[in-house]
């Protein structure tokens, strides 16, 4: 890429792929990662890991010099993956996944730490995890809702901020008490901090999107300046094969 940054936010629908499809994708694989899929008991998680790591490759590919099957991949103690320092080029080329049944959802851009994170928002929360997990404001402003508002406002939460602590490379070392989303559309959601907490809320772009009528995305990039333009395009799994 050159000149301003653009993230590439890229979605694969994953239903109605076929076991032949995945065929296809499965030389996009390292030895490891056929490992990797086998230990999965369902099928569609084996198809959705498939996909997945066929994605990664070939959407690299369009950004940086490497063909598809010469990425290589560090991971940092929280287990959150990167590009090796060799292929990352600069401004650095970074990534973020996700996926959720039916969908998989990458985000890339250079010279920018990002995060992504995608939801099934028919799926059922049946426990209390806004109380167990969210800060106390986000609670109260999801209470305050008319109950049939509650389960997309909860998922509005949850990806963003899933995408923030991915975008951190922290993952679940940040407890998701410690930082609120102001949410109050048509603004773009804004985060806030516990006090102590080590980070500018002002280096944040937030983004969201329904890539399909049940799909919630969240995304967050990390800026220095105005906030980057947000690119999203939907590829058909079977554009990912060799």
């Amino acid at each position: 890429m050159t000149g301003r940054s653009v993230v590439d936010l890229v979605v694969v629908p994953l239903g109605g792929v076929t076991a032949a499809t995945i065929a296809t994708l499965m030389p996009r694989l390292t030895p490891d990662e056929r490992v990797r899929r086998d230990r999965y008991v369902r099928e569609d998680d084996r198809h959705a890991f498939v996909v997945t790591r066929a994605l990664v490759r070939a959407v690299l590919s369009m950004h940086g010099p490497s063909t598809p099957d010469a990425w290589r991949f560090a991971t940092n103690a929280h287990g959150c993956p990167s590009v090796i320092d060799a292929q990352a080029g600069s401004p650095r080329l970074e990534f973020n996944v996700s996926h959720t049944a039916g969908l998989v959802a990458m985000a890339v851009v250079r010279g920018h730490r990002v995060g992504v994170d995608v939801e099934d928002a028919r799926r059922v929360v049946r426990e209390d995890l806004a109380g167990r997990f969210f800060a106390p404001a986000e609670v109260t402003d999801l209470r305050g809702l008319p109950v049939a508002e509650q389960p997309r406002v909860f998922f509005d939460y949850w990806t963003l901020k899933e995408a923030y602590i991915k975008a951190r490379g922290m993952g679940l070392a940040i407890p998701l008490g410690d930082f609120a989303f102001v949410l109050r559309p048509p603004a773009a959601p804004a985060i806030t901090f516990v006090d102590g907490f080590a980070d500018d809320p002002r280096r944040w772009q937030f983004w969201q999107a329904w890539p399909t009528a049940h799909h919630r995305l969240g995304l967050a990039v990390e800026r220095s300046g105005d906030d980057l333009e947000v690119r999203l395009r939907t590829l058909a799994a079977e554009a990912l094969a060799p």
